[in-house]
């Protein structure tokens, strides 16, 4: 089979070398950087080709060959660049955290017949796929609730933070207003709102607050309370909201004193995405607690699953990008095992409806050290 992964970041490059690993697959990597190209063909020796993604028809010539794409581009691109590879007529697992609903290709991936998976890391990804398995258990679902996040190992910096993803997908989570469901209603919060704080075995205290993370979720599953918070250390959601606040993540150009204009975003990236880089020895975990709660043959019941993964010293890959990307992977091979092959948008969450498939999703990350505890408990 042969796969393109678009996107050669640090979740598209713990992607491509985790494919390539394996016999069945003949892989390569595309990206507008040619620095990442070359360090992935020199370090893995996996061939990688550059292209301008903001380009469909250069998408679309690049995956001319592949029978299978992994598009792992930064949010703003992931809706054009999803649509570009369904026009191709290729079977995609896409992991992009882009704004619009996916939805949308439906009607077009069932003409082309494409299988599109999508959201397929994390979260979203994971905790689609592992709220779906609960709510098939239950006769009903009162409630879903998810808190995810990655963090440094050590609390260093001004911020207690390193960007473990796209750090302009990591922006856009701290203005894209927030979605959940209470009381059978859809409710729109600002991010950031809401902080809650929450204790983790090892990691002890972090905070909680609102981030759009349920997506496709709420479409999906039908609970009347349902709601994602992303994890960060306390502390951290009062700075970003004080940035966020001042107008430095506005994207319309502002006029300077002494002439010209910035646009502010450009400016806040310029300065704080230095201050987000992992530096050389440092390492990263990812934390995730989900819990679904309500009623299995007459009784209250709640499912609890958790997830603390570490970085990787032996390969040197960050924990986010394990979680991630060995997450897409499983579902390029649950796609090249034949398990799933229903065409048009598939979130995780549909997978998740089949007991087979939620067994190898699991056993594939397992197997990379990526182990999700299950707790099931009457209430």
């Amino acid at each position: 089979m042969k796969i393109i992964v678009l996107g050669a970041g640090r979740v598209g490059n713990a992607i491509a070398v985790d494919l390539a690993k394996e016999g069945a697959f003949d892989v390569r990597v595309t990206d507008r950087d040619h620095g990442r190209l070359d360090a992935i063909h020199q370090a893995h020796g996996i061939p990688g080709e550059r292209v301008d993604f903001s380009l469909p028809s250069t998408v679309g010539r690049a995956i001319e060959e592949a029978d299978l794409v992994v598009s792992a581009v930064p949010g703003f691109l992931g809706f054009r660049t999803l649509k570009a590879v369904i026009e191709a007529g290729k079977n995609v697992v896409d992991i992009a955290f882009f704004p619009e609903d996916p939805f949308q290709l439906d009607v077009l991936a069932k003409s082309n017949g494409v299988t599109a998976i999508v959201d397929c890391g994390v979260a979203p990804g994971m905790s689609n796929l592992l709220v779906a398995h609960a709510d098939s258990l239950l006769d009903r679902t009162d409630s879903v609730t998810i808190y995810v996040g990655g963090l440094p190992a050590e609390r260093t910096g001004p911020y207690e933070y390193r960007a473990v993803f796209s750090p302009i997908d990591v922006i856009e989570e701290y203005v894209r207003p927030a979605r959940f469901i209470a009381d059978g209603e859809l409710v729109v919060r600002p991010a950031l709102s809401d902080v809650e704080p929450l204790e983790f075995p090892v990691v002890g205290t972090l905070e909680a607050f609102n981030t759009d993370g349920l997506r496709t979720l709420t479409q999906t599953i039908h609970a009347p309370n349902m709601i994602e918070k992303t994890l960060r250390y306390p502390g951290h959601a009062d700075k970003i909201r004080l940035l966020r606040e001042t107008g430095l993540f506005e994207t319309e150009p502002v006029a300077l004193p002494n002439g010209g204009e910035i646009r502010p975003l450009d400016l806040t990236t310029a300065l704080l995405f230095p201050l987000w880089e992992m530096q050389e020895g440092e390492e990263d975990i990812t934390v995730m607690r989900i819990q679904v709660e309500g009623e299995a043959s007459g009784v209250r019941t709640r499912y609890t699953y958790d997830l603390i993964d570490r970085f990787d010293p032996a390969t040197k890959t960050t924990s986010m990008a394990r979680t991630t990307g060995y997450a897409a992977t499983a579902a390029v091979r649950l796609l090249h095992a034949g398990l799933y092959r229903e065409p048009g948008i598939i979130p995780p969450e549909i997978i998740g409806r089949d007991p087979a498939c939620v067994a190898f999703m699991l056993a594939e990350q397992a197997k990379r050290g990526i182990r999700y505890g299950e707790t099931i408990e009457p209430r």
